[in-house]
């Protein structure tokens, strides 16, 4: 900050004045006070506060005052909670502004905020994204070279990625949940006694596609299904931004692994023909065939609960590894516990069941999911007490991460649930126009 007079600087948030040092400024916790010390120009201040005094170097902020002060008792003493009679949405929205997050937040008002915003459907996003912005009033004047371009193709990526994001999005999206329901419909009912082949045709042929079974009416509906799924997956690479991120997407590497194994059995059938040597690749024609189980998961770019469940899993990976930690080790105690306590001593009984720890581990890790399909289950006393013992320490150790991956799962859902209400108000907009 190369202007200015004296060496404080005056923040004036509401009527309410704070005085500070400029060392002060460079590390300051809050983003926007910080953003002030990087400032070289006035007009680099007045995008950061509403108004500036040069003479008396002081900046105006057009913001809540009692809001503010609760944020400074954060700045001084590390603890941020909600002001007294004030909405939460109303602070978050401050915090926000000010260059915080809801992780600030002390757990109680963590929870009172996560409820708040579960009531209300509602989430407040840090910064708009770059496309919007683009749209935003100001830029409606500049268009760049190319810009009609860049703007189809970004119409045709919402309406292949966003589903709520057009009227065509939508009817898209549908097309596609009626080829993925009839694509299982047809998967399942391949399976019936009355839908199989005739009696005379092999295992192996029945696996094989060959062109009497492509004129079969499950041979076209799953053509159609393939060709339909294949087009999809070449127009949304066609209009990606980055090509090697598209590959990278979870959803898009399942859609990969649905339509691939169609090829490979075509490309397989013709190669092997009808060499009766070659009949041991019906079981891996078979096996990639039923691999078009993975068509459900995509219902997962159409459905917010689908991909609140996805996203949740990505946030929570080192709970879930921490969750099979404890189950890993709960099973190997437990397990060898019980091989001794059945087997291993001499007691004039012997559990044939518990013969070793590797089959007792299938005993433990039943217990303690509480499934208990008794099977295998202790005939001694002492084998009995550690079976209950097993089972309350299944249930202690299965309930202590979940407090995490809920409140992981509550943010997920407000942020996907907030990206399809912008989507649905701009589509609101489009067929009202």
């Amino acid at each position: 900050m190369n202007f200015g007079r004296g060496p404080a600087v005056v923040l004036n948030v509401g009527g309410t004045r704070y005085s500070f040092s400029r060392e002060v400024l460079k590390d300051f916790p809050l983003r926007r006070v910080s953003r002030l010390h990087g400032c070289l120009s006035e007009q680099d201040v007045l995008e950061v506060c509403d108004d500036y005094d040069r003479e008396r170097n002081e900046y105006f902020f057009d913001r809540h005052s009692e809001a503010f002060g609760f944020i400074m008792l954060y700045v001084r003493h590390g603890h941020l909670r909600f002001v007294p009679h004030m909405c939460e949405l109303s602070f978050y929205n401050e915090m926000i502004y000010w260059g915080l997050e809801g992780s600030h937040l002390d757990y109680c008002c963590q929870r009172r905020l996560d409820d708040r915003m579960s009531e209300t459907c509602t989430y407040y996003a840090a910064e708009e994204p770059p496309g919007e912005a683009a749209s935003g009033p100001e830029g409606k004047g500049r268009r760049p070279p190319g810009a009609e371009g860049g703007k189809w193709l970004e119409r045709m990526r919402r309406t292949f990625e966003e589903p709520t994001s057009s009227v065509a999005a939508q009817v898209l999206a549908t097309v596609s949940i009626l080829f993925v329901i009839v694509s299982m419909v047809v998967l399942c009912a391949s399976t019936l006694p009355e839908w199989r082949a005739p009696e005379n045709r092999s295992v192996e042929e029945q696996s094989r596609y060959t062109a009497e079974s492509v004129r079969e009416p499950s041979g076209i509906i799953e053509a159609i299904c393939i060709g339909w799924f294949t087009a999809e997956c070449i127009v949304r690479f066609i209009v990606s931004k980055n090509k090697c991120e598209f590959v990278r997407r979870p959803l898009n590497i399942i859609d990969l692994l649905a339509i691939t194994p169609y090829y490979i059995s075509v490309l397989m059938t013709v190669f092997t023909g009808e060499n009766s040597q070659l009949q041991r690749a019906g079981v891996t024609l078979r096996v990639l065939r039923m691999m078009r189980i993975f068509w459900v998961i995509k219902l997962a770019r159409h459905f917010i609960g689908l991909q609140t469940l996805g996203l949740t899993l990505k946030r929570c990976y080192r709970e879930m590894v921490m969750l099979l930690v404890f189950i890993c080790v709960a099973m190997a105690i437990f397990s060898a516990l019980s091989q001794l306590l059945e087997n291993g001593l001499d007691l004039g009984t012997k559990n044939k069941d518990y013969a070793s720890i590797p089959a007792a581990c299938w005993w433990v890790i039943i217990s303690m999911t509480t499934v208990g399909y008794g099977d295998m289950c202790p005939i001694t006393v002492p084998g009995r007490i550690l079976g209950g013992i097993c089972v309350v320490s299944g249930i202690v150790l299965l309930a202590l991460p979940i407090t995490f991956i809920y409140h992981s799962f509550v943010q997920c859902y407000h942020e996907l649930k907030f990206r399809s209400a912008r989507y649905s108000r701009s589509l609101s907009a489009e067929f009202l126009n």
